[in-house]
């Protein structure tokens, strides 16, 4: 491996009102190396990605690219230097196509000057070998609008590709991958990484950290905790380093007393999403929902929150048939959704902290159509204090928060509706292990008061550690239901890869 680094931050120090975001931290990566970015939301690693990548300038501090200090006035000044970023949550224009999407910002031009009009031919057929190199089979014509969540994620690493960076950024990658299109991920980064590129790794997987990367820094609070070889490295060591306490209690799940029936549902069908769904749901219960991506999971619980209409089938809700055609009849009836994308469904982000923790609430907060802001505050701090949201303020735009943060909100948001009934679909999804163990205490707590949850999970060590029942799903059908002291990894991954009535299920 090359010695002399490609990208060297020194004596790095970041501030926001109120708030010291990186304090004098260093950082460094070479060519032909895949290096972990590791810390808690909030620990400082999107404030240094956003300064590699030119969004931000930092108030002290050298940036050095091949040795050379430099300063980038945006994030096209980054990416002409060979620095590219594949996000978190996909950032791409739904109405473009897959060909216009690669190929925004850095057009192929037609002539020998490179300022003749845009060369639809060229770029087409690039983004078709482009697709191709990374096995994604889609036209370079469909529309962005018309894939499915995976498809777009690949789509913006083919983008990645696409400029030849020489510096690639990949933040939570494998978020919303199957197992299959993660290892084709770890392929190409492979791949990237024997052609000398320099790839910067940033997931809160710790498998994926230890199959993938080579070194790692872990940030803390704003500061650089430890760096080092990951051969060298264990999960406890870095958890250490990350949250400052060996952290045993990931999964709390604590004693609940099992009650009543309080959901039932019998042969629920969506025609093309999911069949003949049966199942019960008790006050005190955490029911846990596992399936690999395109089970279903998600398509029924929009359906039990009034989202989308159910072709046949019967809910009932403590006894009585229940047919919710909006969401704001399922709330009334006790039911709150946290939504697995919360930038599209279950925040607004230039709103403040306050305002969407207390969005459901506006009707009860309100006497005559006058707000009562003084009791709207006061909700917003309860709440806000009791999920332990980390910010400057309350008044401070959603979108300034870490992905932790942002998640806490939507958390504290429902929360404050006091429901019966709370469904949780992929709740610590791109959040760090401190922020996870947060929330498994909180979901923990509620069913201990006799709420009743309903847990969506693609994490098999979350379903199995808070789970007193496991459903798996498959292809939209139920293929198994396991009992928590009957279930085991081997068993419920079988069950999430076989056809209903197949006797290995």
């Amino acid at each position: 491996m090359n010695t002399k680094a490609i990208l060297e931050l020194k004596d790095i120090s970041m501030y926001f009102p109120g708030i010291k975001a990186l304090d004098s931290v260093d950082f460094s990566i070479r060519p032909g190396e895949v290096h972990a970015l590791i810390g808690e939301n909030g620990a400082g690693k999107s404030t240094l990605v956003k300064i590699i990548t030119g969004v931000y300038k930092q108030t002290a501090g050298q940036v050095l690219l091949n040795g050379e200090e430099t300063n980038f006035k945006s994030a096209l000044d980054a990416q002409s230097a060979g620095i590219t970023a594949i996000h978190q949550e996909a950032s791409m224009f739904p109405e473009l196509s897959v060909t216009e999407n690669i190929f925004m910002g850095h057009h192929v031009k037609k002539g020998a000057s490179g300022k003749g009009p845009v060369d639809w031919k060229t770029m087409r057929q690039r983004t078709r070998e482009l697709l191709d190199d990374i096995e994604l089979d889609i036209s370079p014509d469909a529309l962005v609008k018309s894939l499915g969540v995976a498809q777009r994620h690949m789509v913006e690493i083919a983008k990645a590709l696409s400029i030849d960076a020489q510096i690639v950024i990949m933040d939570e990658p494998t978020s919303a991958l199957t197992l299959r299109e993660v290892e084709d991920l770890y392929k190409i980064i492979r791949r990237l990484r024997d052609e000398g590129k320099a790839i910067i790794f940033i997931s809160h997987k710790f498998e994926e950290i230890f199959d993938i990367c080579d070194t790692y820094t872990v940030f803390r609070d704003g500061q650089l905790i430890g760096d080092g070889n990951v051969s060298d490295a264990t999960i406890s060591s870095i958890i250490n380093m990350m949250v400052g306490r060996s952290l045993d209690l990931l999964y709390p799940k604590g004693e609940s007393t099992i009650g009543d029936v309080v959901l039932e549902v019998e042969n629920l069908n969506r025609t093309g999403y999911f069949k003949n769904i049966s199942f019960n749901l008790h006050k005190g219960e955490i029911l846990g929902f596992f399936g690999l991506i395109g089970a279903g999971r998600t398509e029924v619980m929009r359906v039990l929150f009034g989202i989308d209409k159910a072709s046949s089938g019967e809910v009932r809700l403590n006894g009585k048939p229940v047919s919710f055609t909006k969401p704001k009849k399922a709330m009334k009836a006790g039911i709150a959704y946290i939504p697995e994308d919360r930038h599209e469904q279950g925040t607004i982000l230039d709103m403040s902290i306050a305002d969407n923790i207390t969005l459901p609430n506006v009707d009860e907060l309100s006497h005559f159509g006058i707000l009562d802001e003084k009791a709207e505050r006061s909700l917003a701090e309860d709440f806000a204090k009791k999920i332990e949201i980390k910010s400057a303020g309350l008044n401070m735009k959603t979108s300034t928060l870490s992905g932790g943060n942002q998640q806490k909100v939507v958390l504290a948001k429902w929360l404050s509706t006091g429901p019966e009934i709370l469904i949780l679909d992929e709740p610590t999804k791109g959040i760090d292990v401190g922020t996870k163990a947060r929330v498994h205490k909180i979901v923990s707590d509620m069913a201990a008061e006799g709420k009743a949850i309903i847990l969506v999970s693609s994490e098999l060590p979350e379903v199995l550690g808070m789970s007193d029942r496991i459903v798996v799903m498959h292809e939209g059908f139920v293929t198994s239901v396991f009992e928590r002291e009957e279930a085991d990894p081997d068993k419920v991954m079988l069950a999430a890869i076989a056809q209903p009535g197949d006797e290995s299920a």
